[in-house]
């Protein structure tokens, strides 16, 4: 016998098996969303742009904020407070007053991820966090909507932007009516659907000509840079799939019942914030879980919720509380979705 011993390393999980870091992930969720940031200013105009800088930025100075209060060394180079700064302005109005994106930065950060002990700790998408806030906290200013593509967007901002804090934002329907020729009734396409049963061209809606957050209204754009994160293997390509799946599964028997109330699937998927929400909120690596059956089981409950709010809530938008609720019971899809291991015996099977 040899007198040569072999020796084997033994590691713990997980098993990496790529030498990719959070950071590179991280700026590559950047790139893919930059698109969408640019169509956002091009539909809106500064607006758009200031919003989006004000999240940004907000977001950065919170999480260095809390990095010094916690004496932890600034975690900025990572960009994921990136990340949550352009998500967070995507999914606001691009009126939407400067001083309150700001409080939804503050919020967003501070309790949505510094509260948890930092990246790879938050139970819930961040950014979706910061916006709940403001959905609670400014009702009106969350819900008012101005048309897309208006000519003077690059050399005037929209009257809200610049309201004071804690003075309520102006109303900008004489603002609108006149820079618009057509009649603009300040509602989005999954309003007007809910409420007057008008429904929205489908070209409309996959271009994003259309009145709506700053970046959920290009369904083609946002699906472009989700397909670039899902081929450079940086996204888990089940959850999007599954919750927009999920989603268009469940529209489509209403629809099946009655076509002149309820939306079909196609205008389900490409309308409001399910785009976004699916490829870029919901695929959260943190607040989903990891469990080949349990990724399946969290997208599709994601997307049939969102249908029934939208359907029956009193909100026209439910993709923001879908995916928050998916979060919160990610820990347990995750336990009950357990794959049986090797050479163990199923509960209850006969031995």
């Amino acid at each position: 016998m040899s007198d040569q011993h072999i020796q084997v390393e033994l590691r713990s999980s997980p098993h990496l098996k790529q030498t990719i870091s959070t950071a590179q992930i991280m700026r590559n969720v950047v790139y893919a969303l930059l698109p969408v940031c640019a169509f956002a200013v091009y539909n809106f105009g500064l607006s758009a742009l200031l919003l989006l800088a004000v999240t940004t930025a907000g977001c950065m100075a919170t999480e260095r904020l809390f990095c010094r209060l916690s004496n932890r060394p600034s975690s900025l180079n990572d960009w994921s407070v990136v990340i949550t700064g352009l998500l967070l302005g995507l999914t606001l109005p691009p009126g939407f007053p400067l001083w309150m994106a700001l409080v939804a930065s503050v919020v967003a950060v501070g309790l949505g991820k510094a509260l948890f002990g930092g990246l790879g700790h938050n139970v819930m998408n961040p950014a979706l966090v910061g916006r709940a806030f403001v959905q609670a906290a400014f009702p009106v200013a969350i819900t008012t909507w101005t048309p897309s593509l208006l000519p003077a967007r690059f050399s005037e901002l929209i009257p809200t932007t610049l309201t004071a804090p804690f003075m309520q934002p102006p109303d900008v329907t004489q603002w609108i009516a006149t820079r618009t020729a057509d009649a603009f009734t300040g509602a989005t396409p999954l309003a007007l659907q809910k409420f007057e049963h008008v429904s929205t061209d489908s070209m409309e809606l996959l271009m994003g000509m259309t009145a709506g957050s700053a970046g959920e209204t290009s369904a083609i754009i946002i699906l472009l840079g989700g397909l670039y994160l899902a081929a450079r293997r940086m996204l888990d390509w089940r959850i999007p799939i599954g919750v927009l799946l999920g989603a268009a599964l469940t529209a489509l028997p209403f629809w099946l019942m009655d076509s002149a109330r309820y939306p079909d699937p196609l205008f389900v998927v490409a309308s409001g914030g399910l785009m976004l929400g699916a490829w870029f909120m919901a695929s959260d690596m943190v607040a989903s879980p990891v469990t080949p059956m349990g990724v399946w089981i969290y997208a599709l409950f994601i997307g049939a919720l969102t249908v029934v709010i939208r359907l029956f809530g009193g909100l026209s938008e439910g993709v923001m509380y879908a995916i928050l609720l998916g979060n919160a019971i990610s820990p347990l899809i995750a336990t009950i979705s357990q794959p049986r291991v090797f050479g163990s015996r199923r509960r209850g099977a006969r031995p």
